[in-house]
């Protein structure tokens, strides 16, 4: 079982920017994809980045929705057990619940919800313009 708490949402302006975090519980971090997904108000739950497992002698990789790329950068520390998620260039349209996901599937492409075994509470993020 796999406990993620995201933190780091806010209200910021419009070409601001914001740092989230998702602290995972487990021993198992490392072998996890993880991934971002945002839902904003009437809208179905979306795919934002998705970082792959580390396997220790390669960096793993990322993955970007085409509407936050070069935007948003997707890290992960293992030490800390933590993903993270740095959004610049931010955009009123942005805003919306930030949900924090784990995939079991370390490596792959993987956007589908369905696809993630374990979900955080989700942080608001509000844009204004």
């Amino acid at each position: 079982q796999v406990q993620l708490v995201e933190s780091g949402g806010g209200l910021v302006q419009a070409g601001g920017s914001l740092r989230l975090s998702c602290a995972a519980s487990g021993r198992t971090f490392s072998s996890y994809a993880m991934g971002w997904f945002r839902q904003a108000p009437g809208k179905e739950r979306e795919f934002v980045a998705r970082i792959s497992w580390s396997t220790g002698w390669s960096a793993s990789n990322t993955y970007y929705a085409d509407s936050v790329k070069g935007r948003f950068t997707i890290s992960r520390d293992n030490a800390k057990n933590t993903v993270y998620l740095q959004m610049n260039s931010l955009k009123p349209e942005d805003t919306a619940v930030y949900y924090c996901a784990a995939d079991v599937i370390g490596s792959y492409y993987r956007s589908s919800a369905r696809e993630y075994s374990y979900w955080g509470q989700g942080t608001q993020v509000t844009v204004s313009s």
